[in-house]
């Protein structure tokens, strides 16, 4: 890939056991001719992909900030899981593109099966506009695993989203006591 174009960046490796994950950005015709060049040496073993030429700026701020928190409010948030990480990508971007929403946490891969999942946040009218935006974003990939919105987040269940996305983690933050 990184022979075929001048691409900006390029992230690749193991992301679950079983599971590769490469990641290039850069501009639309050197990621475009990457990509044709990857999927020409391996589209019999690619699980899924996706080109986004014109990414929202959420969803790259997502995928290089922390994503061990969320930044929840009190308000609705929508949950969209997906069996790819592509396709976890693709609707992150048709949601916050299609309604006033926080992508307020995305999860890709790592201890997750190689699955993904993505949280949106803001006013229910709002968040349930970008979980159908994303689900029908995803249905063509031909992952979709689950979406749905809660109209009203508890104010607990926001703090532990707003603490960390890693079940795991929190347990074991607080000395395995449960």
């Amino acid at each position: 890939m990184v022979k075929a174009a001048p691409v900006g960046s390029i992230y690749a490796g193991t992301v679950h056991p079983g599971k590769y994950l490469v990641l290039v950005s850069g501009d639309t015709a050197s990621v475009d001719e990457a990509i044709s060049a990857g999927m020409g040496v391996s589209a019999a073993s690619v699980v899924d992909s996706v080109f986004l030429p014109d990414v929202h700026p959420q969803v790259v701020a997502a995928m290089i900030g922390d994503s061990s928190s969320a930044r929840v409010g009190d308000e609705a948030l929508g949950i969209v899981e997906s069996s790819s990480v592509a396709s976890v990508l693709d609707a992150a971007d048709a949601g916050v593109k299609a309604a006033d929403v926080e992508l307020s946490g995305v999860r890709l891969a790592d201890g997750l099966g190689g699955k993904g999942y993505l949280l949106f946040s803001g006013a229910l009218a709002e968040v349930e506009a970008a979980t159908q935006a994303a689900t029908e974003r995803v249905e063509p990939h031909g992952t979709m695993v689950r979406s749905d919105v809660i109209a009203q987040l508890h104010e607990e269940v926001a703090e532990n989203l707003r603490q960390d996305l890693t079940f795991l983690r929190r347990i074991t933050s607080r000395g395995g006591a449960v």
